[in-house]
């Protein structure tokens, strides 16, 4: 039996189209992100270990690649990544004590690690 009823075609889910974006899922995928991100330092610090412990040659392969302008772009990305999954950690951490679960808290918050993890980088480096 068919169904008498009018069909409206609507999107299966919520996608980009109906909602804006708000900083806590923007902070929500950052976390995700940064913590992926963080591969690529951790890769090349190792990649550098093992060159050392390869000998002379190898070493001074793998240490050119690390201090050039490209390691420098990881390491300092991985940096940001650190400092941004540090504060989120601390976030979720109050999330999960049951604190600052309205929506703006939840938002400041956010705001917090994104700002908060580009100051810290910078006073890292400044400090390094």
């Amino acid at each position: 039996m068919a169904s008498t009823r009018n069909t409206v075609k609507r999107p299966l889910s919520p996608h980009l189209q109906i909602y804006r974006p708000q900083m806590t899922s923007i902070s929500s995928i950052l976390t995700r992100i940064t913590g992926n991100a963080l591969i690529a330092g951790f890769a090349l610090s190792i990649w550098w270990l093992l060159a050392v412990a390869s000998g002379p040659e190898y070493y001074g392969f793998v240490n050119r690649i690390a201090t050039s302008w490209f390691g420098d772009i990881v390491f300092t990305l991985s940096l940001v990544a650190v400092w941004y999954h540090f504060l989120a950690g601390l976030r979720h951490l109050c999330f999960d004590a049951g604190l600052a679960l309205d929506v703006p808290t939840a938002e400041f918050l956010g705001w917090i690690c994104v700002i908060g993890s580009l100051l810290l980088t910078v006073l890292t480096l400044i400090l390094i």
